[in-house]
């Protein structure tokens, strides 16, 4: 089984990667495979059915949104973030859907009735996955031409019926050259080769595309994450969702342009560029999912500050660092989880907190040791971390824990860069550990806005 780099980084929308990505995702797997199956002209309605916290959050997290336009054959990557509202709103006017309009002209034309046929099941769950999603194809007569379920399992990643049993992750057989799926084989084979974690990860990626191909990818997701920040940056208001939260990056931006030199409030600015990334995913925006959209603002804040404030800092450590990133991540992504309705937001902000932090030790100079190290101590002290949006929304706390995070990661890969890489408490363990506490965590903390801030503000 393999996982590239491509898998983990995607460029998307907000404001979540298991609740608007991977159901937009599915929903479009879902008409692409009625067209596959030479059944599209006959569809005469659809129905879709959201489970377990796609259910209990769906509406704050704009998953509706996301179904009605993966519906109509929109991906992720390419929707128009602009005009994707404007969309939505005319399918509810006009009570029709254009099933893959996107992609051949006008479309399969059909009634679409949304409070009979999108169905959120508050506290109802499938077996597999908290976050599931059933869907249906009927002709005129009613008779059914299609039912697939789907689990959207975090990061965007979007899991069949078919694959239940299988993994958690699409097989993919790909034969890789230094194939890890440990922290501990990943030093061996560092070692063994004398190459660092990203030089690793980057003969791995050779797998499937050209050295330049890679290079010009990763580029292209950096490039993503700049424009993230800048429009983060640069735009007011009040957040969309009924909570009234306010935009603050670009305001506090302004206050710290005025007190001087940036390299003396470096933490404040890489917490203003993580807000900025996440305040952008809350209004819907165009963001890379890095690992999850609910922790999209921490790798791009650590990677403004590389870029900002460390001397000699250039594109080419922006693709290491990125490589680096990856390899910590994917060891999340088969080892434990990066879903927040899985694990909570340990496996969200914390594996991002932690792919970040190794990242930063990685473009620093340090060995592979100290890399794992680094990527250690972000996620140790992220352990336990609850998955509780008020409101259902990705704003209070994801907002300002992104931040946090960020300047967490920096600090990790300090610390590690003090040392020799030498600790007590291997990546591995932590990682074991990270997703021994998710399973024992109560499910109301697990991204269903049924516990923790999720309650407490709402009676206060």
């Amino acid at each position: 089984m393999a996982i590239s780099v491509f898998d983990l980084f995607s460029i998307g929308i907000g404001p979540s990667s298991s609740h608007t990505v991977g159901p937009m995702r599915a929903a479009r797997m879902f008409v692409t495979r009625l067209k596959k199956d030479g059944v599209l002209a006959q569809t005469a309605s659809v129905r879709a059915e959201l489970f377990g916290s796609l259910g209990a959050t769906g509406h704050g997290h704009g998953t509706p949104k996301a179904v009605l336009l993966g519906l109509e054959g929109h991906s992720p990557r390419t929707v128009d973030v602009e005009t994707a509202d404007d969309e939505v709103e005319r399918i509810r006017k006009s009570g029709r859907l254009r099933l893959l309009g996107a992609e051949i002209g006008d479309g399969h034309e059909i009634a679409f009735d949304e409070p009979n046929q999108l169905i959120l099941h508050r506290r109802r769950s499938l077996p597999y996955h908290a976050n599931g999603m059933t869907l249906f194809a009927y002709d005129e007569a009613g008779t059914p031409l299609l039912e697939k379920t789907y689990y959207s399992v975090g990061g965007g990643f979007v899991v069949d019926e078919d694959a239940v049993g299988e993994d958690r992750i699409k097989l993919d057989d790909t034969v890789l050259k230094y194939p890890f799926r440990s922290g501990d084989e990943m030093l061996r084979l560092a070692n063994e080769t004398g190459l660092s974690i990203s030089s690793l990860m980057l003969e791995n990626e050779k797998a499937w595309r050209t050295e330049e191909e890679i290079r010009e990818g990763l580029l292209e997701i950096w490039r993503v994450m700049q424009s993230c920040v800048s429009r983060g940056m640069s735009r007011e208001g009040i957040l969309p969702g009924g909570l009234r939260v306010k935009r603050r990056a670009a305001s506090t931006a302004r206050q710290l342009r005025t007190e001087g030199d940036p390299m003396m409030h470096r933490s404040e600015w890489t917490t203003i560029y993580a807000m900025a990334v996440n305040e952008e995913n809350a209004a819907g925006g165009r963001v890379v999912t890095a690992p999850t959209n609910g922790a999209a603002g921490v790798l791009p804040a650590v990677l403004h500050y590389y870029m900002n404030f460390v001397p000699g800092a250039d594109e080419d450590g922006v693709v290491r660092f990125l490589l680096a990133a990856g390899a910590i991540g994917m060891l999340f992504k088969e080892n434990a989880s990066i879903s927040g309705a899985e694990v909570g937001c340990q496996g969200e902000v914390g594996s991002a907190c932690s792919m970040a932090a190794g990242a930063l030790a990685e473009v620093l100079g340090g060995t592979p040791e100290q890399v794992e190290n680094a990527a250690e101590i972000g996620m140790e002290h992220n352990l336990g971390l609850t998955c509780d949006p008020v409101g259902g929304l990705v704003q209070i706390p994801c907002i300002e824990r992104n931040g946090m995070a960020a300047v967490k990661a920096v600090t990790a890969a300090k610390m590690a860069m003090r040392g020799d890489g030498s600790h007590k408490v291997s990546l591995d363990k932590v990682i074991k550990t990270m997703k021994e506490t998710g399973a024992d965590m109560k499910i109301k903390y697990k991204e269903t806005a049924r516990g923790g801030l999720a309650v407490n503000v709402i009676e206060c």
